[in-house]
């Protein structure tokens, strides 16, 4: 049987022009032995397996060539073939790690009088160099920096810094590269060729990014592969054989924070820990993950991805769908995790937490919904009826827009009406009687009344706009003098308002900010001056609402869950009246999410359910919101989290995680 030689032997360079990467120290060797200017010693210095002792051996065989070629050894001489058969006694090749001591320089320092019996110079490679101790460092130190004619030192190290000045300062100083996986893959390619292994592109850029620089390692980790999957090596197998975790598992990761489905995240996360893998190990790879996907955001960074094959479009597309707010804040959080994890006494709440906040990244708060809308389901009687071109079905449409921007003049209140007593109402500056009522999030208003409208009141009485009021119970105390105001005004109104107006619900919903809806109002009133005697605009209720919503529920929760998780279990568990939704929300932070984009909910609504008329949504408060002191402890920091979002008994129910 015969003998195996592993890759990192069987394979190591013989020539300059086979060294790996390492083009800017080999280049400037060859050149030195083409024009021959040798120095008397060389320091080598870099990381391990990146080819310090292999350039040593090619450089030490090339000076002693008698016939080199364009710098390199011919290997026909006497020199040449003595030194590939392994009996050349010009080249020593010394391990500083075992002869360290002032003993040792000693014996070099006899040895080195010596001259070559055949050949020019005697070659002397040390080999980790920084393991001499100081005092042989000084006793070598006449001899490094004067040595006879026809010796060369090569000392090689991994540890630059642990090397005294004034060994540096008598060296020529060559700084080794960390071997790009790009060089890497081409290498482990030609030498899988060599062996008959088949391969795909992914197996071999993981196993040099495992090597981080090294071709021994690189070599190494090659011979282990292919051990363990025979003749054919795929990613899945090679992932397998090194025990890390493959693409897939980040790809998905991000996919699931993405999507902010943080339930789906923990549950990937629980399968990753099961299989064996560390959640530091996890943290490392995704925070590496993401980085990459910020590399892949611009063109000019994405060769520092350092990966090859049809990964890259893979990334592309993931990273198309990030944006750099988001990648900059998820890297900035699994940093912080990172060092948090150190200290954690539970290291998986702590990682299932950042996913948490990771997906809550993924959803912004203050950006506006948007919808990926079906057609208009329209009633049957109206598709039938519908025989009018499309000019005219639009023209239709606009007709009943501007009815239902009209029904805002209905939700005018104006201090000028009142009948109360004057001194009801505490004394403010004079200011114009403008107030506005949004109807789907359209601000309305309706000029001034005239002198004859307005009941009499007092000189002293003052006129101020109403203030905007939402229909949601529990209120915050704090704005309990406008509302009070805003009842008093409603009351004193309501005799004056048509018969017509009872039975068209009070107020609707507004999205938009109060500062915007006056600025409308403002505008509309400048309009609707100019036009005296325009008539009241009603607004329009469809009657069947209700059922409209009932029969598209699903449809309607299936595209709030594509936006938010969480609108989609709120909106799950809606009741309907008339042209009212009613909803209730958990938290006041989630009550205010739905608040600012309740004109793109409503609007979503209406579309699918076909409705054609105004919706109102009313958001209720639990009936005590507990506020728990603040958590110091790990285990109050659980219960604070329980009782502070119920959905984390829920999240622990459904997927039977032990999170105490």
């Amino acid at each position: 049987m015969e003998n195996f030689i592993v890759s990192a032997r069987k394979y190591r360079p013989t020539t300059f022009d086979a060294v790996v990467g390492q083009a800017h120290i080999t280049s400037t060797l060859k050149n030195a032995i083409i024009r021959d200017h040798l120095a008397h010693a060389y320091l080598f210095c870099g990381p391990r397996g990146v080819g310090k002792t292999t350039c040593a051996r090619i450089f030490a065989k090339a000076i002693n060539c008698l016939a080199p070629v364009n710098g390199e050894a011919c290997n026909q001489c006497e020199s040449c073939r003595s030194f590939n058969e392994g009996r050349s006694f010009n080249i020593h090749e010394l391990d500083a790690a075992s002869n360290n001591s002032v003993d040792d320089i000693r014996s070099l320092t006899d040895q080195i009088r010596i001259p070559p019996q055949v050949g020019r110079y005697s070659v002397y490679i040390i080999d980790e160099v920084h393991m001499l101790s100081v005092q042989a460092f000084n006793a070598f130190l006449k001899t490094l920096e004067e040595p006879p004619a026809h010796v060369v030192f090569i000392l090689a190290t991994t540890e630059k810094h642990k090397i005294i000045p004034t060994i540096l300062s008598r060296c020529q100083i060559f700084e080794f590269n960390r071997i790009r996986v790009e060089d890497s893959v081409r290498y482990l390619q030609y030498v899988a060729g060599q062996e008959g292994v088949t391969y795909d592109d992914e197996s071999m850029n993981l196993i040099a990014q495992k090597a981080y620089g090294g071709m021994r390692d690189a070599l190494s980790i090659f011979d282990k592969v292919v051990s363990f999957c025979g003749t054919n090596l795929t990613f899945k197998e090679t992932a397998r054989a090194l025990n890390v975790l493959d693409y897939d598992a980040y790809f998905k990761s991000v996919d699931t924070i993405l999507a902010g489905d943080y339930v789906a995240a923990l549950v990937h996360l629980d399968n990753i820990i099961s299989a064996g893998f560390s959640e530091k190990t996890f943290l490392a790879g995704l925070a590496s993950h993401m980085r990459d996907l910020m590399m892949c955001r611009s063109e000019q960074t994405i060769p520092l991805l350092e990966i090859t094959g049809s990964l890259t479009e893979r990334y592309k597309q993931q990273a198309a769908r990030c944006d750099n707010d988001f990648l900059f804040a998820a890297i900035a959080l699994l940093a912080q995790l990172d060092n948090d994890l150190r200290l954690a006494t539970n290291k998986r709440l702590t990682v299932e937490l950042g996913l948490m906040k990771l997906c809550r990244l993924s959803q912004k708060k203050n950006e506006p919904l948007n919808f990926e809308l079906p057609p208009l389901q329209q009633p049957a009687a109206n598709r039938s009826a519908q025989t009018a071109p499309t000019q005219q079905t639009a023209a239709n449409r606009s007709s009943q827009t501007g009815a239902a921007q009209q029904t805002a003049t209905n939700r005018t209140v104006q201090t000028g009406h009142t009948q109360q007593p004057a001194q009801n109402i505490p004394p403010q500056p004079h200011r114009p009687a403008t107030a506005t009522t949004p109807i789907s999030g359209i601000g309305a208003s309706t000029p001034a009344p005239s002198p004859a409208q307005q009941a009499p009141q007092q000189p002293s009485a003052p006129q101020r706009p109403a203030t905007l009021r939402t229909s949601e119970s529990g209120s915050d105390t704090h704005n309990a003098p406008n509302t009070i105001l805003n009842n008093k005004v409603s009351d004193q109104t309501a005799a004056q308002r048509p018969a017509t107006d009872s039975r068209q619900p009070s107020i609707a919903i507004s999205g938009a900010s109060i500062a915007s809806l006056i600025s409308r109002s403002q505008r509309q009133a400048g309009t609707d001056a100019q036009q005296p005697g325009s008539p009241a605009r009603q607004k329009t209720v469809d009657p069947d609402t209700d059922k409209k919503i009932e029969l598209h529920r699903q449809e309607i929760i299936g595209l709030l869950k594509k936006q938010s998780i969480r609108l989609g279990s709120v909106f799950s568990t809606m009741k309907t009246s008339a042209n009212r939704i009613t909803i209730e929300a958990d938290t006041e932070l989630l009550a205010e999410e739905i608040r600012h984009n309740q004109n793109q909910i409503l609007q979503m609504i209406a579309s699918v359910a076909g409705i054609d008329g105004a919706l109102e949504l009313e958001i209720l408060k639990p009936a005590q919101e507990y506020k728990a002191p603040k958590p110091i402890r790990p285990e109050e920091k659980l219960q604070y989290l329980r009782e502070k979002n119920p959905l984390v008994d829920r999240l622990r129910k459904e997927i039977d995680l032990d999170i105490e």
